[in-house]
C-alpha cells in the first residue's frame, strides 16, 4: 500500500499537492456512483469484481467535478485526472490532508467492541469538541482514507476506527492516520484465517501500540487484561481503565435488561444507566469515560452522553416484539464474542430462552474446532430451543436444530410464534442473522 511514495516521492508529492488543490475546491470524495452528488470527486477504484474506471463517463454525467482514473482508455479531457493507482492516490491524498491538522487523532482497534467504543467515544467527546469519526464500519483501506478526507477545518478531535484481518494492516493504516492516541479494546479469536493464531491477533493489533510507542503518543489501556499490559510496555503515556488497579474504575451494578455501571474510582461515585445489553460492554463504557476525562470533558456531560446513546446496526440492541424480548447482536461474531454473548445470555432472567446463532467466518483451519467449542458451551445450559445457521454448524454432529441460511431460519421463526420468550440472535456478518426478524 505504501510502496508508491517510497520509490519516487518527489513525483508523488507533486501529484498529491496538485490533487489536493482540486480537493479543497471539491471536498466531497465518493467511490460509489450511486451516492454521487453534484460537484463530488469520484475516485474510480478497482476490485476483484468491479472496475470503477468504467463508470467515469457515468460519474461525470451525474455531476462529478472530476474523476480520478488509472486506465487511459477511459480518459475524458478536462474531466478526468490520470494517476498510476487510484487507491494509492486516495490514500496519499488522505495522508496529505491529515498532515494539515495539529489536533488529537485517536485510533481504535480490537477484536470485539471497537465500533461500539468508537460510537461511545464520539458521543462523549462531541459534547465538548467538534469531533469527526468513522461513519458506520468504514474501517478498512478505503474507508479510513474516506473518513480522513471527510474531516473539515473546524475539527478539534478525530476518532478513527481500524479493522484488520492480517499482519501489517494496522501498521499501514497508522502511516495514513498518524494517530497521537491509541486504544485496543481487546485481542480475541477473530480473523484467525488471516492472523494465524490468537498470538498473531495480538501482534497485528499491537501494531497500533508500536506506532504510539515510536511517536511518544498516549495509549488508553484496559488494565484488567494482562496481555494489554504487556503489549503496551514502553509507551510514553498510558491511561489505565478497568475494574481494579486503574485510574478510571467501574463495575457492573446491574445488567437486566440493560447495563448499569457503578463508578468507583477516578470519577464521581455514580450509577450510569446505559441502553446497552451485556456485561461485556462494561469495558467499552469505561474506555469512553477514560478518554473523555483525559480530554477534560465535564462529568455530567459524560454521564448524559452515555445514558442517551442508543445502539444501532444490530449491535447489543434490545427489541421488544409482542411478548418477546430479542437481543439483536448480529453485526458480527467470532469465538471470543460468541462465548461472551452466550454466557451473558445464560445469566439473564427469563425461563424461555432461545438461541439463534449464525456460523463464524474467517477462522481458517481452526473453524471446525472453534464451532465445536461453541456447541460444547451451549450444551452446558438449558434452553427452550437452539437454532444453528450455516457454515460449520452444519458439518458438526450435535442435537440442535439447523438451517442452511437465515432466510430459512426466518420462515421457521415466523411459524413458531414464540411468546413470553427471550431470544439471542448472533452470527457473523456473512450469515446476516438480522434477516430472521424480517417480516
Amino acid at each position: 500500500m505504501a510502496g508508491f511514495f517510497i520509490f519516487y516521492p518527489l513525483l508523488l508529492l507533486m501529484m498529491t499537492e496538485e490533487l489536493y488543490k482540486i480537493y479543497l475546491q471539491h471536498p466531497s470524495v465518493i467511490t460509489d456512483t450511486r451516492k454521487l452528488k453534484e460537484g463530488d470527486l469520484f475516485f474510480a477504484l478497482k476490485g476483484a469484481n468491479f472496475n470503477g474506471n468504467r463508470f467515469a463517463s457515468q460519474a461525470i454525467e451525474h455531476g462529478a467535478a472530476f474523476v480520478i482514473i488509472d486506465e487511459k482508455e477511459f480518459e475524458i479531457p478536462g474531466k478526468t485526472i490520470f494517476v498510476d493507482s487510484v487507491l494509492i492516490a486516495l490514500q496519499e491524498l488522505a495522508l496529505y490532508h491529515r498532515q494539515q491538522f495539529k489536533i488529537p487523532f485517536l485510533a481504535i482497534t480490537g477484536s470485539n467492541g471497537k465500533t461500539t467504543t468508537k460510537e461511545l467515544v464520539h458521543a462523549v467527546l462531541s459534547t465538548t469538541y467538534k469531533t469527526y469519526t468513522t461513519e458506520g464500519n468504514l474501517n478498512n483501506h478505503i474507508g479510513i482514507p474516506l473518513t480522513i478526507l471527510n474531516i473539515r477545518k473546524d475539527a478539534e478531535i478525530a476518532v478513527i476506527e481500524m479493522g484488520a484481518n492480517h499482519q501489517k494492516e494496522i501498521e499501514d493504516y497508522c502511516k495514513i492516520v498518524l494517530p497521537t492516541h491509541g486504544l485496543i479494546t481487546n485481542c480475541g479469536k477473530a480473523h484467525l484465517e488471516g492472523f494465524g493464531s490468537e498470538e498473531g491477533v495480538r501482534k497485528g493489533k499491537g501494531e497500533l501500540y508500536d506506532f504510539i510507542r515510536d511517536n511518544n503518543g498516549t495509549a488508553f489501556v484496559m488494565w484488567d487484561y494482562d496481555y494489554l499490559q504487556q503489549m503496551s510496555r514502553g509507551i510514553h503515556e498510558i491511561i489505565k481503565y478497568g475494574t481494579h488497579d486503574a485510574a478510571i474504575e467501574g463495575i457492573v451494578f446491574e445488567s437486566e435488561p440493560f447495563l448499569t455501571t457503578k463508578m468507583v474510582k477516578g470519577f464521581s461515585p455514580v450509577l450510569i444507566k446505559t441502553n446497552l445489553v451485556g456485561e461485556y460492554n462494561l469495558s467499552n463504557i469505561l474506555a469512553s469515560i477514560a478518554i473523555a476525562k483525559h480530554f477534560g470533558v465535564e462529568e455530567q456531560r459524560i454521564i448524559s452522553a452515555i445514558e442517551n446513546y442508543f445502539p444501532t446496526n444490530s449491535r447489543s440492541q434490545l427489541i421488544e416484539k409482542g411478548s418477546n424480548r430479542i437481543i439483536l447482536d448480529a453485526y458480527n461474531a467470532n469465538p471470543s464474542s460468541m462465548k461472551l454473548g452466550i454466557e451473558n445470555f445464560a445469566r439473564m432472567k427469563g425461563e424461555n430462552k432461545i438461541l439463534i446463532l449464525g456460523a463464524m467466518a474467517e477462522l481458517g483451519g481452526e473453524s471446525l474446532s472453534e464451532h465445536q467449542l461453541i456447541i460444547d458451551l451451549i450444551k452446558q445450559y438449558n434452553w427452550k430451543d437452539v437454532v444453528l445457521v450455516g457454515g460449520d454448524f452444519l458439518t458438526i454432529k450435535h442435537p440442535f436444530r439447523t438451517f442452511e441460511s437465515s432466510v430459512i431460519a426466518r420462515d421457521w421463526f415466523k411459524k413458531s410464534k414464540f411468546e413470553n420468550s427471550v431470544i439471542l440472535l448472533k452470527g457473523s456478518r456473512s450469515v446476516q442473522m438480522e434477516k430472521v426478524l424480517d417480516n
